[in-house]
């Protein structure tokens, strides 16, 4: 049996994704009709859109199996339990194929409707080092919907990522819930995060690129991560930081474990060649006119290239929802528009500084690539399959894009 009616909805993290392609995997030889929701609870209107999904499936879908998994369903699995033909599964047993197996009987065996449910078609393969977090950050539901965090086998993982070389994947893509508190203990030695690189790059010496997902900048590795990147091609130049904010005394409310100021010195010490990109809460409680601007100053001053900017959305259960000075919502908006129209402007004088420069890109689809910083470029000429890995010459910019030729 092969799983091409077996199909996945992800909402969230990449790693909601990844874990939707490994239970469709799971689930082939039991089950001929199914769909998977991976659901995400990080902010109230995700867990809405979550179950907003799951009742259109349901409606669209009614002779299929539809499992509900993820964080969403694991918080609020009433949300879920009430919509016909539906089977929740716990975070905890998300993995387990005997979580499933009482509700595996198909329904039927009509066609799935593709136009909510798509199967993931990647030119990369993001490959899961840990899962779960030990930090207690106050806005945080993740520690109480995934557990503490744990570090998977280097042998597991380098198993998974030949696999994936072996598939036709040049690039790999280092994913988890906090993939930068990484540690296993090999010959009474840590192993960190810089190690697990170091070794797969050794070890797999066909990888043609190799990427970190969102990392914490509060871990010492991180400064390793940093040097590795500036004297090894193969790792990608462009770090994701899970910042949250730029005031140190906001940071220092939100239980964050880092100061402005470290994260100035890891900018320095990436010199021209890394560029960053940001997680940014708008509208934490206490967030003053004043400390915003505190945030967008180290903006201005560090110039991240791409910012995911969010209002803040107190999630019950954490301390930050009963926290005193809740910022209105319309403020939060307001803000999140500021950090999002600073952050265009920075990221159009980067992709201007580039033109006329020859980058190494990844080849996504319909001729759209990634080049190492992790922008989209549009590859003119004749069409290029997916996967492909090849030099293109950078000749101008489209809004978001570059525009490239190949050479």
């Amino acid at each position: 049996m092969n799983n091409k009616n077996i199909k996945s909805v992800s909402f969230g993290c990449r790693l909601n994704a990844l874990e939707s392609e490994k239970i469709q995997k799971m689930l082939s030889s039991y089950v001929k009709n199914a769909v998977v929701v991976n659901t995400c609870a990080v902010t109230a209107e995700a867990e809405r859109q979550s179950g907003q999904a799951v009742r259109k499936i349901a409606r669209e879908n009614p002779n299929t199996r539809i499992f509900v998994t993820g964080c969403a369903a694991t918080r609020n699995p009433d949300l879920f339990r009430n919509i016909s033909n539906t089977a929740v599964i716990h975070n905890k047993y998300k993995m387990d194929l005997t979580a499933y197996i009482p509700d595996a009987a198909d329904l039927g065996n009509a066609e799935i409707n593709d136009t909510v449910c798509i199967d993931s078609k990647l030119s990369k393969q993001f490959v899961q080092i840990q899962n779960g977090c030990n930090h207690n950050c106050a806005y945080c539901i993740t520690r109480q919907l995934r557990g503490a965090s744990v570090s998977f086998e280097y042998n597991d993982i380098l198993a998974e990522v030949c696999e994936a070389v072996k598939n036709g994947f040049g690039e790999i893509v280092l994913t988890g819930i906090d993939i930068a508190s990484y540690v296993k203990i090999y010959d009474d030695k840590p192993f960190l995060i810089s190690d697990l690189c170091r070794a797969l790059l050794n070890d797999v010496p066909e990888i043609k690129r190799l990427r970190l997902s969102s990392v914490d900048p509060a871990v010492p590795d991180i400064q390793n991560i940093i040097d590795l990147i500036l004297q090894e091609p193969r790792m990608m130049p462009h770090l994701h930081f899970s910042m949250q904010s730029g005031a140190d005394n906001i940071l220092k409310s939100m239980g964050r474990r880092h100061t402005a100021q470290y994260v100035r010195n890891l900018v320095k010490r990436g010199g021209d060649k890394i560029t960053f990109s940001w997680d940014i809460i708008c509208g934490f409680p206490g967030e003053t006119d004043e400390l915003f601007t505190e945030t967008l100053d180290l903006i201005r001053e560090t110039k991240p290239i791409k910012i995911h900017a969010f209002p803040f959305s107190p999630r019950p259960g954490t301390p930050a929802a009963i926290m005193p000075e809740q910022v209105d919502k319309s403020v939060s908006k307001k803000r999140v528009k500021i950090i999002n129209d600073t952050v265009s402007q920075l990221r159009t004088q980067f992709m201007k500084s580039q033109i006329g420069k020859t980058v190494q890109v990844l080849v996504e689809e319909n001729n759209i690539a990634r080049c190492p910083h992790d922008i989209a470029i549009k590859i003119s000429g004749c069409p290029i399959n997916a996967r492909t890995i090849c030099n293109v010459k950078l000749t101008d910019v489209d809004g978001e894009y570059f525009i490239g030729n190949i050479i």
